[in-house]
């Protein structure tokens, strides 16, 4: 009869060869050029507005609105889950993966309603995103406010 340890070893050598290897140099370049890829389209439109006469602050904001939206419309598309497939984290620059956090959840129970789908299931996944966000503001900010009162 074989012993545990016999037992655990066999199995490690089984899973080690039926799981494929990881290519990591090569999903940490496809990593790098896509986030690149979509750090250069966020840059090319601030370079548009700069250049129609907007400000940075409002070139900054556009730029956010605009990735904003071509995130959650290439979710819909289900084009933006290929891409994370393919670039990993590279796709998620933070305000793609943000907005492709709070798209796909709703889009996957929109058949549950509106109400309890949708509204309930939306912030599934970016809620404790936005829970630790806003708390750890508050409480920087009230550190800011007790140091530097004059």
């Amino acid at each position: 009869m074989n012993s545990p340890m016999d037992t655990n070893k066999d199995y490690q050598e089984y899973v080690n060869k039926k799981s494929p290897n990881s290519p990591i140099l090569k999903n940490c370049f496809n990593s790098f050029w896509v986030g690149g890829l979509i750090c250069l389209i966020g840059q090319f439109i601030t370079e548009i507005c700069v250049y129609n006469g907007l400000d940075k602050t409002t070139s900054a904001t556009i730029v956010s609105i605009s990735l904003i939206f071509l995130s959650a419309f290439l979710t819909s598309l289900n084009i933006f889950n290929k891409i994370g497939k393919f670039a990993g984290a590279g796709s998620l620059v933070p305000i793609t993966g943000f907005a492709n956090s709070i798209v796909s959840p709703a889009m996957e129970y929109k058949s549950e309603g509106y109400i309890t789908g949708v509204g309930a299931k939306m912030f599934t996944v970016a809620g404790p995103v936005l829970v630790y966000g806003i708390s750890s503001s508050i409480v920087v900010g009230l550190l800011y406010l007790l140091f530097n009162i004059v």
